[in-house]
């Protein structure tokens, strides 16, 4: 059964003995998942537990600490999304009218609202890598990206997450106040939070932060990785900082600080329509990820750099808010085995992913679903592997088997462990005819060629 509130508070005024073994548990699955540091925090508003363990660099062998900043990567978004509603909570822009009149480059998509951006459900592709974002400017991205052509639906009809949305965001709080997005984060927002400013590509670090680390597949042993974003994507995705800092975003959030009016998070956490995520999440709101638990609905979102895994969550009914980083890419399993842990050991249960799907059937072939979909510069193929099953490669690479079901959705094959995990679903066009589109992981497709 859901936790209650009372049960909560005694997990997070934390008796001693909770204390350690939530702390235990914290230490022997950083080990188990190979992460050499990571921090927790669970907020009710009027105690808080936090944790941490490990090294924040292994190659320097510096502790982590309860300050240590992490990179968050694109839990850097809400504090983007944020900013945008502040500025049209004071009347400096509407969030149902078009991002072209405010920033020309979107002009060839005039259909695109600002609230489009913030919930992924413009139809923007998601971006070229941070390479190739690193040798043009802002204007000249969106320009290229945001066109008629390259559009993945109309807007506001359905959902694929879009890191180019975010750097028009980003532009967009720019050009409303006059301040580079890094200055305009800090004094509207960092600073009423509590939260002292790092971001990835920082020369001097302000605050200690903690390397990003990956397993070397040759050795087996667990290295720093090197962390890079072009300038211009830092509104997607640049952002450092520690649980404590997520917490207190997640915080404000639920209505528990002045830092955002109660209208503005009330807005924020609102599901917006045509927001279907399917893996990534059970709804999407303004910045947030939404995330169905019986009759309650979390808020929150997750974030990946190169080397990193940071999740936060937060209960505006309960007031509980969640938060996790990591400094390995094996944090994420490690957040989802710790979220098992508290409802174990303290009776909170805190959703880690997307409500598992309902009974969908016996899995089926699908040969209608095969052919070539494009998102931007990425290619998704699916092609007919070597029993007649469906293989999905994406540019060229992997080769992930498919389970597909009668509703068009899919699971993929874990290549490691061969276990199925969620994986997206495809679509027919409006009049339920062809196949048209796919989902994976968030991220859509528009179809281009068939098999």
């Amino acid at each position: 059964m859901p936790y209650t509130v009372p049960a909560a508070r005694a997990a997070a005024g934390a008796p001693t003995r909770l204390r350690e073994e939530i702390q235990s548990r914290l230490e022997a699955l950083a080990d188990t998942h190979r992460v050499p540091g990571a921090q927790l925090v669970l907020d009710t508003g009027t105690e808080t537990l936090s944790l941490y363990t490990g090294t924040a660099d292994t190659a320097t062998g510096v502790p982590f600490t309860a300050d240590t900043a992490v990179a968050l990567g694109s839990l850097t978004k809400p504090y983007t999304a944020a900013l945008v509603l502040l500025l049209a909570d004071d009347g400096d822009l509407d969030l149902d009218e078009p991002v072209a009149a405010h920033l020309p480059e979107l002009s060839g998509l005039p259909g695109v609202t600002v609230r489009h951006l913030l919930s992924h459900t413009g139809g923007l592709p998601t971006g070229p890598d941070s390479d190739a974002a690193s040798t043009t400017n802002g204007s000249r991205y969106l320009a290229a990206l945001c066109t008629a052509e390259q559009a993945l639906f109309p807007p506001g009809t359905d959902f694929s997450y879009s890191n180019a949305g975010y750097v028009a965001a980003g532009r967009l709080v720019e050009t409303i106040t006059g301040m580079p997005w890094h200055e305009a984060v800090r004094t509207l927002l960092l600073d009423s939070l509590g939260t002292r400013p790092a971001f990835i590509g920082d020369t001097a670090a302000a605050r200690p932060t903690a390397a990003g680390h990956a397993v070397n597949t040759a050795t087996g042993q667990v290295r720093p990785v090197r962390q890079y974003l072009a300038p211009l994507e830092a509104p997607a995705g640049a952002l450092l900082g520690s649980a404590a800092d997520l917490a207190a975003l997640g915080s404000a959030l639920v209505g528990r600080s002045q830092v955002l009016p109660p209208a503005v998070a009330k807005e924020m956490r609102r599901g917006e329509s045509g927001a279907r995520p399917g893996a990534l999440a059970d709804g999407w709101g303004l910045g947030v990820a939404l995330f169905r638990q019986g009759e309650r609905v979390w808020c929150g979102h997750d974030g990946n750099a190169q080397g990193t895994s940071c999740h936060l969550r937060a209960d505006a009914e309960s007031g509980m808010v969640v938060a996790f980083t990591g400094n390995a890419g094996g944090a994420t399993g490690l957040w989802r085995d710790l979220t098992r842990e508290l409802e174990r050991v303290a009776g909170i249960r805190v959703p880690a992913t997307a409500r598992p799907a309902t009974d969908r059937g016996r899995p089926v072939a699908l040969p209608e679903c095969l052919g070539t979909y494009r998102n931007g510069g990425v290619a998704y193929r699916v092609a007919a592997g070597p029993d007649g099953s469906p293989v999905l490669s994406i540019d060229g690479d992997l080769s992930l088997p498919l389970v597909c079901y009668p509703d068009l959705t899919f699971d993929l094959l874990d290549p490691a462990t061969g276990r199925p995990e969620p994986g997206g679903r495809f679509h027919r066009d409006p009049a339920g005819g062809r196949v048209e589109r796919v989902q994976v992981s968030g991220r859509t497709a528009r179809r281009v060629d068939d098999c």
